[in-house]
């Protein structure tokens, strides 16, 4: 998923990252007002973001400027709602660009809007759709975890294909390409992160460290 320094054009890259500035901004509000009203939910906060660090870390070569992993953002999407994501998906991503050369300064904003932004808002509209219909709150969890993480790779092949079309079937020919190269890796990835966060929301709830300030975007 992480676009790598350099390979966006700088047009799109501004673009994204104007794109994702106001999501980081909401997110900060909403961070904010969590731990003036939950202080309590720091520790997890700070898990969910560890979370999201270790995961998405774990990359697989696939398409060319991009790679494959885990995204890590549904955990803390069901503790916290899709916002707090912006702000803990951002500094994830920016860690990584810093540190392990993951992604890159010029690509962040296109790779917040795909992993922080897009992946978590599919994960708690799941998230919730699975609620509303009475699904057991692990078979929801699995597949908000599961479908946000594959949601992120949709929209990273978006950016891909507007970016470079092909030079025949234009943005559709190269969405369809992108897409499918990521689809060899990331579906078994997603399907995963899926089981991986049930249980670790599992282990968090025996311990009584869920809180239940998610429920609002």
């Amino acid at each position: 998923m992480h676009i790598m320094e350099g390979f966006l054009p700088a047009p799109h890259a501004l673009a994204w990252s104007a794109a994702a500035a106001p999501f980081v901004a909401a997110g900060a509000w909403k961070l904010k007002r969590i731990v003036t009203d939950h202080p309590e939910a720091r520790l997890q906060l700070a898990a969910a973001g560890g979370f999201a660090f270790v995961l998405s870390a774990l990359k697989l070569p696939s398409v060319t400027g991009s790679c494959s992993h885990p995204t890590g953002t549904g955990l803390g999407t069901v503790l916290f709602g899709p916002s707090v994501m912006a702000v803990l998906g951002g500094i994830v991503l920016l860690f990584q660009a810093l540190l392990l050369a993951h992604g890159g300064l010029t690509t962040l904003g296109a790779n917040i809007m795909s992993m922080a932004v897009a992946g978590p808002w599919v994960a708690f509209a799941v998230w919730k759709g699975s609620n509303a219909l009475g699904l057991p709150a692990a078979v929801g969890i699995a597949l908000a975890a599961a479908l946000g993480d594959l949601a992120t790779y949709l929209v990273t092949s978006a950016q891909l294909a507007l970016a470079f079309p092909d030079p025949v079937s234009g943005f559709a020919g190269a969405y369809l390409k992108f897409a499918g190269i990521f689809a060899l890796t990331q579906v078994p990835l997603a399907v995963a992160e899926g089981l991986v966060t049930v249980v670790v929301i599992n282990a968090l709830a025996g311990r009584g460290l869920v809180p239940g300030v998610g429920d609002k975007a």
